[in-house]
């Protein structure tokens, strides 16, 4: 088959099931990836290996968009005014959860997965570090479905909805840092203070290249602030595909870089809300559908089998992390008790940026001999969290009283 065909097959069997997951109640998310698994080649060999293999530049696009608009979500302003509980629950629950990921494989791993030639500091080290590293991220887009479907409002509403803009962007500022220790370790090379300096100064050099390009994004913007809405869509993606390319051609980080350009451009660009609304209404919805199907036709039935019970321990360590790591840092900023009992179950669906994160990844030789197990973990350990996502979130804002449909029930407010 041709590739627009294999193309036009993608987005239809996407946009199909999509649709399909959200009559049945769950996110559109879930239905491209269960797509992507229809079509992987090790399925119903309908898409070959070798288009999977050349969508490289089709998923880093789409993974530029989707750190832009993370980066995006960080206006300073608004995250003043969000007050200091949200910042201490989102670094609480963000980082414990990466934390409780960390150890609890490097305990396990040893004795679950079997690699060939593995040693603890070339190969279990990294692949722990980097398995927690994307334990951070949430995808908040289950829990806002169940609030839209119910007109949910109240303190956990809320809560949940601040910490989803510092979520993300935590967890690619962690995989940063797990990425660059990571490759230290797997070059099997003595520890030293310049080795660790060195990567700190690769993510240094990410923001500068970033703020660079988002200044540059400001000017582009400011000479053509009369042209059509197309041309500025054009625009974004000229100055976020020169970004992306120029840190890959430098070996810096991309994704942090992309999601620098989107912080800068919504703390320092005029028309902020402009951009960010084009890229929502008309981008996203394509970059969504084109990038989770692609992503599940890269999962590795044989490696998730294989490594079925490392999925399992990955979600239960999460949630125990974000769990405790909510419940401490709401307790920290003296919330009330609902929002320490109840936010939490809202964090639980993941999906989006940690796709993105593992694929990339995928791409660093660095981690060839591990890169398979975190894709196929991490995709496993989505549709995981995508299927049970909302019913937590359902249940636990049930629980607080939040959704007016079931009567107001609340705890200790």
């Amino acid at each position: 088959m041709n590739t627009l065909l294999i193309l036009g097959i993608t987005l239809t069997t996407g946009i199909i099931l999509g649709e399909l997951g959200e009559k049945l109640g769950f996110p559109r998310v879930t239905g491209y990836i269960l797509a992507g698994v229809l079509l992987n080649p090790e399925v119903f060999h309908i898409v070959p290996v070798s288009f999977v293999q050349a969508s490289e530049p089709i998923t880093n696009v789409s993974l530029a968009l989707l750190t832009f608009s993370v980066g995006g979500t960080l206006a300073l302003g608004p995250l003043k005014e969000l007050g200091k509980g949200i910042a201490f629950i989102a670094l609480g629950e963000a980082e414990l959860a990466a934390f409780m990921v960390t150890i609890g494989s490097l305990i396990a791993l040893p004795f679950i997965a079997h690699i060939q030639g593995a040693t603890f500091m070339a190969t279990y080290l990294p692949l722990g570090l980097l398995l927690g590293a994307l334990a951070s991220p949430t995808d908040p887009s289950a829990t806002l479905a169940v609030m839209h479907q119910y007109k949910a409002k109240g303190p956990v509403s809320f809560t949940v909805m601040g910490v989803a803009a510092l979520d993300d962007a935590l967890g690619i500022m962690n995989f940063s840092v797990a990425t660059a220790l990571a490759a230290v370790f797997s070059a099997n090379t003595s520890l030293q203070v310049g080795s660790l300096l060195t990567p700190l100064g690769l993510i240094a050099a990410s923001i500068a290249l970033g703020v660079a390009c988002g200044l540059l994004f400001h000017f582009a913007t400011s000479v053509f602030r009369n042209a059509p809405e197309g041309l500025h869509i054009v625009i974004i993606l000229a100055i976020l595909s020169l970004c992306y390319g120029i840190a890959s051609l430098l070996d810096l980080d991309q994704l942090l870089a992309t999601m620098t350009v989107g912080i800068t451009v919504v703390n320092f660009g005029r028309q902020r809300d402009r951009i960010f609304r084009l890229i929502e209404d008309y981008a996203e919805p394509l970059v969504f559908v084109l990038f989770f199907t692609i992503s599940g036709m890269y999962l590795d039935f044989s490696v998730l089998v294989k490594f079925l019970p490392l999925v399992l321990l990955f979600v239960v360590f999460r949630a125990i992390g974000k769990l405790s790591g909510t419940f401490a840092g709401a307790s920290l900023a003296h919330a009330t008790h609902t929002v320490r009992r109840y936010t939490g179950w809202g964090l639980l669906p993941q999906g989006g940026i940690v796709i993105g994160l593992a694929l990339i990844m995928r791409q660093n030789p660095a981690f060839s001999n591990i890169s398979n197990i975190i894709v196929s973990v991490t995709i496993g350990a989505t549709v995981i969290h995508e299927l049970i996502g909302p019913i937590t979130s359902k249940l636990a804002l049930q629980k607080a009283g939040e959704l007016p449909d079931f009567g107001h029930h609340t705890e200790g407010q």
